[in-house]
Parts: C-alpha cells; sequence; structure tokens
C-alpha cells in the first residue's frame, strides 16, 4: 500500500472532495484522522472507511482557528508519533456566477481572506511538526481559474491563484527540511456534491453549463472525485519523492489551453 503506516489529518472531511481524499488515503494504508465543523458529516466518512476496512477517527476541529488546529495537531502527535500529512479542503464560501463588476469589495476579499487563513493555519501548523521530525507532505487543492483566465469566477479565481502561490513558497522554504509542498487543480467534479446539488435543484440550465466546461477540456471529459483522490495519494505517496513546489494538473487539459474549438466532427470523426 502506498501510504502505510502514515499518518495523515483531513481537514474539512465531511465534505464531498475531502471525503473522497480520505477514503483514498485510507484505501491506500494511511490511518486517517478527519476533523471539519459538522460531527454527522465526518462520522459518516469514518464510517465508510471502517466499513472497507480502514482506520479512521474524528475530532470537530474548526479550521480556521489557531488554537484549535494546534490543539488537535499536538494531540495527534502525542497519540502517534508523526503527522506525515496534512490536506485541507474546508469550505469557504465564493462569489462567482457573476460579473466582478457586480461583487462587493466586502465579498470578494472574504473569500480571499477566509481560503487563505485556513490554508495558512493547518499548513503552518503541519510544518512546524514536520520540521522537526524531518519529513512530510502538505497538500492543498485549487481549481481551474488558478492556472488560466475564467470568467465569471469572481472571487474564486484569486483565491486559488493565492492558494497556489503560497503552496510554491511554503515548499522553496520547507523543502530543506524534507518537507514536501504539493497543489493539486482540479477541474471541477460533475460527481462532487456542489455540482450534484446544482444538477438536481436547475437540470436545465446545469445540462449545457456541464457540456460547455466538457468541451473547454482537451480529454472532453471532467475529473471525477476519484480522479482528484488518486492525484492526492500519489502526491502524497514515496512516488512522488522528487515531486514539490508545483500544481498537480487534473483539469483535463483546461488550463493548458481551452480547448472548446476541437471538436471531432471537423475531424470528421
Amino acid at each position: 500500500m502506498l501510504l502505510q503506516n502514515k499518518n495523515a489529518i483531513i481537514y474539512g472531511a465531511g465534505g464531498s472532495l475531502g471525503g473522497a481524499v480520505a477514503r483514498a488515503f485510507a484505501a491506500a494504508g494511511a490511518r486517517v484522522f478527519l476533523t471539519g465543523y459538522r460531527p454527522e458529516s465526518i462520522e459518516a466518512t469514518a464510517a465508510a472507511i471502517r466499513a472497507a476496512g480502514g482506520v479512521a477517527e474524528t475530532a470537530v476541529v474548526d479550521g480556521f482557528d489557531q488554537k484549535a488546529v494546534g490543539g488537535h495537531l499536538d494531540a495527534v502527535v502525542r497519540q502517534t508519533g508523526s503527522v506525515d500529512i496534512s490536506f485541507n479542503a474546508v469550505e469557504v464560501k465564493v462569489f462567482q456566477n457573476r460579473p466582478l463588476t457586480d461583487i462587493s469589495v466586502d465579498d470578494f476579499v472574504s473569500t480571499i481572506a477566509g481560503t487563505m487563513r485556513t490554508r495558512f493555519l493547518t499548513a503552518i501548523a503541519a510544518a512546524k511538526v514536520m520540521m522537526q521530525q524531518g519529513s512530510g507532505v502538505i497538500l492543498s487543492l485549487t481549481a481551474t481559474p488558478g492556472g488560466i483566465g475564467y470568467p465569471y469566477t469572481g472571487s474564486f479565481a484569486p483565491a486559488c491563484c493565492a492558494v497556489e502561490g503560497f503552496s510554491r513558497n511554503l515548499a522553496g522554504e520547507l523543502g530543506m527540511y524534507g518537507i514536501r509542498v504539493v497543489n493539486i487543480r482540479s477541474g471541477g467534479s460533475p460527481d462532487s456534491r456542489v455540482f450534484k446539488e446544482a444538477i438536481d435543484s436547475n437540470p436545465v440550465e446545469m445540462a449545457p453549463m456541464i457540456r460547455q466546461m466538457e468541451g473547454d477540456t482537451m480529454l472532453k471529459k471532467l475529473p471525477m472525485m476519484a480522479d482528484i483522490a488518486n492525484a492526492a495519494v500519489f502526491a502524497a505517496s514515496d512516488l512522488a519523492g522528487m515531486v514539490t513546489g508545483v500544481t498537480i494538473d487534473v483539469t483535463g487539459g483546461t488550463t493548458a489551453g481551452l480547448n472548446y474549438r476541437a471538436n471531432t466532427a471537423a475531424n470528421g470523426v
């Protein structure tokens, strides 16, 4: 197993992507420590992991609270002796699907500030522990707007760019301690909770939107949550031992260039 004997903390493990990564880590052999602010959500993730034979523990932790994050991390270290993987998938309210000119300065800034607060708190807390042990992997997650201009993504786009910049700089400072810092860029997963809720509530408008997003990709399909989770397992494993300071792009090629003009009809297929 790629993550055998690894201890992983997942922040926001009650969310769909956080839960998917937690389940993948556990399936790869890691002992996972699930945190979030909704006990029922993180317990549901833990139950699924245990049912599959994995090892999972839960704790209610506010990912925006420095004392709560530090206290939980210290408790994990006392219990296990190390923290090998830290992954933050904490949800932050975003304002998008409207022009930037229609978004207030407070709403715009709040997304960036909230995103960076929780990412900074959890990453720095993990870094201090990992510096002492001389190893560890800190993972983060962004999306397509972090790598390409994407209209009407509002406050979400600059928040993604901020996370990616922070990840690179942190990697530059922590590499000498044997710590890797890697970001994963998703293309938006249709099977994630956010997409499923939008599709269920407004299928008529969402259908063409999904088709357009698929058309923007080079592979003509969007990554599913399992694709993101698999990338996270790889990034956290020794197979990626020389990978740090980068963003692993799992957008189906979208950020390498919008590919909506390429279609099978034009190629006679």
